[in-house]
């Protein structure tokens, strides 16, 4: 395990998704602000707040339920990026950069959440 979260290759990824969904929704209209853009803000900044949080918690079993939080938060944030471009809110090209990058984090968070299960053990044949 790193020693750090921010030694975490997922938790640079999420803070540079973080990044990119800030700065993607600046345009957004005055009247979203406290609507789509702030959920989707939310939803970004949540994935690598729980993981800086889940791994400094006291067992795998209380770090994977942080990170299966986090998990749900990119799901949140898929959905959210497809409906700011179906409604008109992000150019295609900016939604889709959007989506690869929180598809990545997804994967590497699946990763990471499949690496703190409980391992399970073989059975001796009879």
């Amino acid at each position: 395990m790193a020693k750090s979260f921010r030694e975490l290759l997922v938790w640079q990824k999420s803070m540079q998704l973080a990044e990119s969904v800030y700065r993607n929704t600046d345009g957004f209209p005055p009247r979203e602000i406290y609507g789509l853009a702030a959920q989707m803000r939310r939803a970004a900044v949540s994935i690598p707040s729980n993981l800086a949080e889940g791994s400094n918690r006291g067992t795998r079993k209380d770090y994977r339920q942080f990170v299966t939080i986090a998990r749900g938060s990119a799901n949140e944030l898929q959905t959210q990026i497809e409906l700011a471009q179906r409604i008109g809110l992000l150019a295609s090209k900016a939604g889709e950069e959007l989506q690869m990058q929180t598809l990545e984090v997804s994967r590497m968070l699946h990763n990471l959440w499949a690496y703190l299960s409980p391992k399970k053990t073989e059975k001796p044949s009879a």
